[in-house]
C-alpha cells in the first residue's frame, strides 16, 4: 500500500510482417505501458502508421463533429453494438448528409433571425418617439439627428451654438429627435458637449410601429422554422446517437493501433517495442502475446524497476529467458551517463531478410541499453476503500515511483481529524448521506472520489458523535446512550472545561505521531543514498522533534498537565479512556546562568548538528519541530468553535438554564423559573441557578414559527461551514504538515496501450 505495484520494463521484437498481429495481440491486453523510442539507435528510425491510418483518423474528425452538432453524450448510447467498416462507409456518409444539411439550414436561420433582431432593436426607439420615418429625412434646408440622450441637455447645447440659428426638439423616454436650420456637420459639433447618441434612421416610410410589427412576425416564423430544424436534428440525435458512439470508439481503436508504430524503433524488415507492466502481469503478458502472434517475436524482461529516493529505476534484476527467449542482461547497475549511454545505444544484431533483432542491446559494462531512461509510470496499490483518497492526494501530486504513497495514511488520518472536530451523530449521518448520493449519482470521478471520502468523514463524525453523547448539537443522545456520562465530552461547557484543555494537549500528540511519521517516511527513503545521510537529513528532525516535546511534557517549563502522568490526576482519574503515562522525567543533566539542561534538551541540540551537517541552510527552519506541532492545535480550536455554533443555535430555540456546578441543560421539556427573591429553583434534579435564555420556542407561535427558522437554517450553516473549516483545516494539517516532510510528487500515470470498451463489442 505505501509504494506502487511493482514495475517490469519488457520488449516486444519482431519481423514487420507480424507488427500489426502484435498490436493487435498487445491492444487486446490493455497493460502495456509503451515508452516512446527516442531515436537514439544507429540504424532504427521511429515506425510510420499502418496503411489506412489517415482514412481512419479523418473518419473519426467527422464523427466527432457530427457528435458535436448533434449535441450527443454517453446517456445517448443505448446497448453495446457491432461497427461493421460497411456501416462505416454508407451509413456514416448517409448520416453526415443529413445532419450538415439540417445544421447548414439551421445556420442561415440563425443569421437570418439574427439580422431580424437587430433590425427590431434599431426600430424600437423610433416606435417609442411616435414620428414617421419619412419624416426623419429628404430635407433640404434642415438638419435631423436622432438618438438617445438628455433632452435638456440637448436644448442647451442648441441654444448655445453660434451655427444653429432655429431648432425643435421632440422627446419620448430618453429618445430624442432634433430639426435645426443649419448644416448636417455644425447640428453634430453643437451636440457634442450634450449627452446624445446618434441613432441611423432605418428604411421606410410611415408609421414605424408597422415595421415593427412586421420585423416581429417575420422574427416568429424564424424561430418556428428554427425550431422545426432544431426537432429534427433531435430527432437524428436520437436515432443516431449510439451508433455514432460506437463508431468513434471502433475508429479511436483502429486509429491507436495504426499510430502504435511512430512509437516503435524499426528497421526496414524488423521492429523493437518497448514499454512497462505490472511484474507480476509479465508471465500472462508473454504467454498470451506469443500464443497470438507466434514464433516471430521475441518477449524479453530487460529490468524490474527498485525503488529509490527519486523514483527513478536504476537497477534491474537477473531473470530467465522468457518464451519468445532473448538474452536479458545481468543484475548490475544500469546508471551510466547519457553520453556513454547514447554512444553505445546500438542493436546487438538486425537480420536483413526479416528476421528479429535482439530486444536490448548489450552495452560494453555488461548491462542492458532500452529506448530511454523513462521512468516507470506509477499504479497506486491501495485497497478499494482507500481509493477515493487517490484523488486527494493527486490534488498535490501523483507520488512517484520511488515514493512512499501518502494515500493509506491520508485514510487512517483524515476522516479521524474531520470526526474529532464535528463529533455529531447528526451531522455525521447528514455527510454520509450527502458523500453516497456523490458516490452513486454521479459519473466525474473526482466527484465520487469526494463522495467515498465524505462517507469515511461522515462515518467518524457519527463515531465520534455517540462517544460525545450529541445528535445536532443536542447532549439527549447522551442521556440515552450513556445514562448522562458519555466517554468524553467537547469541554464546551464551563463545568466540562478541563476537556478543552485535554482536547489542546491531545492535539500536541497527535501532531507529533503524525509528523514523526512524515519524517519517518523521509529517513526509510533517504537510506538509498546512505546510512549517513538519512540520519542527518531525517533523524535530525526526529530527534529534534522528540527531544523538544519531550522536554515540554517533563514538566520542565511547569505547564505539563497532570493527566499525562498518572490517571490519578486530572481530568482522567479513573475514566475508562484514561491515558496513564508514566511520566518523563526532566533528567537535568547541568545548567547554565541557572538554566537547567534536560537530557531532552541535549537531545534535540543533537539533531540540530546532525541537520547542520547535512545542510546548514536547513538550520534557520529548526522551529518547524515547535511550530508544527502547534498547527495542530487548530484540531482541538475547530471541535470547540463547531460545538459553540452549533450550541448557541439550540440555544435561541430551546433556551437554556444552568446548574449549580456550571452545566448547561436545553431547555427541551420546559424552562424553569427563579421566583423572584430566591437564588435558584430544583428543576428536573438540577439546582438551576440562571436562565441563560427562555428559548424561542418558549415564547409563543409567532416564537416557535421564527425560531424554526433559526434552527433549520443555522444547522445548515453550521453542516456546511464544517466541510469548509474541519474538512479545509484536516487537508491543511495532511497537505501542508504531513506531505511536506518526505512527499514531492511527479509521478507519471499508468496508460497502458488499449482500450476500456463501453459502446462496441468484438461479437
Amino acid at each position: 500500500m505505501l509504494r506502487p505495484e511493482r514495475m517490469c520494463r519488457v520488449s516486444v521484437t519482431g519481423s514487420k510482417r507480424v507488427m500489426e498481429d502484435t498490436i493487435e495481440a498487445v491492444h487486446g491486453l490493455d497493460i502495456l505501458h509503451v515508452t516512446e523510442y527516442d531515436g537514439a539507435w544507429d540504424g532504427f528510425e521511429p515506425g510510420d502508421p499502418v496503411d489506412g491510418a489517415d482514412e481512419a483518423s479523418d473518419k473519426l474528425v467527422t464523427v466527432r463533429s457530427l457528435e458535436s452538432i448533434l449535441d450527443v453524450d454517453a446517456e445517448d448510447a443505448g446497448p453495446t453494438q457491432l461497427v461493421t467498416d460497411e456501416a462505416l462507409e454508407e451509413d456514416l456518409e448517409e448520416i453526415r448528409t443529413q445532419v450538415n444539411d439540417l445544421d447548414d439550414r439551421r445556420g442561415d436561420i440563425e443569421d437570418d433571425l439574427r439580422d431580424v433582431r437587430e433590425r427590431i432593436d434599431t426600430m424600437e426607439p423610433f416606435v417609442t418617439l411616435g414620428i414617421d420615418l419619412d419624416l426623419l429625412r429628404g430635407y433640404d434646408s434642415l438638419s435631423v439627428a436622432v438618438g438617445t440622450g438628455d433632452a435638456d441637455e440637448v436644448k442647451v447645447a442648441l441654444a448655445d451654438s453660434d451655427d444653429v440659428d432655429t431648432f425643435k426638439v421632440f422627446d419620448e423616454e430618453d429618445v430624442v429627435a432634433v430639426f435645426a436650420r443649419c448644416d448636417e456637420g455644425e447640428l453634430q459639433d453643437a451636440l457634442v458637449g450634450a449627452t446624445f447618441s446618434g441613432l441611423a434612421v432605418p428604411d421606410g416610410d410611415g408609421d414605424p410601429s408597422s415595421y415593427l410589427e412586421e420585423l416581429r412576425h417575420e422574427e416568429q416564423q424564424l424561430e418556428s422554422k428554427l425550431s422545426t430544424v432544431e426537432d429534427e436534428l433531435d430527432d437524428l440525435r436520437l436515432d443516431y446517437a449510439g451508433f455514432l458512439l460506437a463508431a468513434e470508439e471502433k475508429l479511436s481503436i483502429e486509429v491507436q493501433k495504426a499510430e502504435a508504430p511512430l512509437t516503435f524503433a524499426t528497421t526496414e524488415n524488423a521492429f523493437v517495442a518497448e514499454g512497462w507492466i505490472p511484474d507480476d502481469e509479465y508471465e500472462a503478458f508473454e504467454t498470451q502475446v506469443m500464443s497470438t502472434v507466434g514464433e516471430a517475436i521475441a518477449i524479453e524482461k530487460l529490468e524490474v524497476a527498485e525503488y529509490d529516493s527519486d523514483g527513478h529505476a536504476h537497477s534491474h534484476e537477473e531473470v530467465e529467458e522468457g518464451g519468445g527467449g532473448g538474452e536479458v542482461g545481468s543484475d548490475v547497475d544500469t546508471g551510466v551517463t547519457a553520453e556513454s549511454e547514447e554512444d553505445q545505444r546500438e542493436p546487438s544484431e538486425a537480420v536483413a531478410d526479416g528476421g528479429m533483432v535482439s530486444a536490448a542491446a548489450a552495452r560494453s559494462d555488461g548491462g542492458v541499453v532500452t529506448m530511454g531512461d523513462e521512468d516507470p509510470p506509477v499504479i497506486q496499490d491501495n485497497p478499494g476503500a482507500v481509493k477515493p483518497f487517490e484523488s486527494l492526494v493527486e490534488v498535490v501530486n501523483r507520488p512517484k515511483y520511488g515514493e512512499f504513497d501518502p494515500t493509506v495514511v491520508f485514510f487512517l488520518t483524515f476522516p479521524a481529524f474531520y470526526g474529532f472536530m464535528i463529533g455529531d451523530l447528526g451531522y455525521g449521518i447528514l455527510y454520509t448521506l450527502a458523500g453516497y448520493a456523490l458516490y452513486t449519482q454521479v459519473d466525474s470521478d473526482v466527484l465520487k472520489s469526494l463522495g467515498g471520502v465524505a462517507m469515511w468523514a461522515g462515518g467518524f463524525t457519527a463515531l465520534f458523535g455517540v462517544l460525545y453523547g450529541e445528535f445536532f448539537g443536542l447532549h439527549q443522545l447522551g442521556e440515552i446512550v450513556w445514562g448522562g456520562n458519555p466517554p468524553i465530552r467537547k469541554g464546551l461547557q464551563p463545568v466540562y472545561s478541563d476537556y478543552a484543555i485535554a482536547w489542546l494537549t491531545i492535539s500536541l500528540l497527535a501532531g507529533m505521531v503524525h509528523l514523526a511519521v512524515g519524517w519517518t517516511f523521509d529517513f526509510v527513503e533517504n537510506l538509498s543514498h546512505g546510512l549517513w545521510d538519512a540520519i542527518t537529513e531525517s533523524g535530525s528532525w526526529l530527534l529534534m522533534l522528540f527531544g523538544l516535546w519531550a522536554w515540554v511534557f517533563s514538566g520542565a517549563m511547569g505547564a505539563a498537565p497532570n493527566f499525562l502522568y498518572t490517571a490519578e490526576e486530572g481530568i482522567f482519574a479513573g475514566h475508562p479512556f484514561a491515558l496513564g503515562f508514566a511520566g518523563l522525567p526532566a533528567i537535568n543533566l547541568f545548567s547554565v546562568a541557572g538554566f537547567p539542561i534536560s537530557a531532552w534538551l541535549v537531545v534535540f541540540f543533537a539533531g540540530l548538528v546532525l541537520l547542520a551537517l547535512a545542510d546548514p541552510i536547513e538550520v534557520v527552519e529548526f522551529l518547524n519541530v515547535f511550530v508544527n506541532v502547534l498547527s495542530y492545535t487548530r484540531l482541538a480550536a475547530v471541535l470547540l468553535a463547531k460545538a459553540g455554533m452549533a450550541f448557541v443555535v439550540n440555544l435561541l430555540f430551546f433556551g437554556v438554564y444552568v446548574d449549580s456546578k456550571g452545566g448547561w441543560h436545553f431547555g427541551i421539556g420546559g424552562m424553569p423559573t427563579i421566583p423572584e427573591g430566591s437564588e435558584s429553583v430544583m428543576y428536573h434534579g438540577y439546582e438551576v441557578t440562571e436562565i441563560m435564555f427562555g428559548g424561542l420556542m418558549h415564547s409563543g407561535i409567532a416564537g416557535v414559527v421564527g425560531g424554526l427558522l433559526v434552527l433549520v437554517l443555522g444547522h445548515i450553516l453550521v453542516l456546511v461551514l464544517g466541510v469548509t473549516s474541519a474538512g479545509l483545516q484536516g487537508v491543511r494539517l495532511e497537505y501542508v504538515e504531513f506531505f511536506g516532510k518526505f512527499f514531492e510528487g511527479g509521478g507519471k500515470k499508468y496508460t497502458p496501450f488499449g482500450y476500456d470498451r463501453q459502446y462496441t463489442t468484438d461479437d
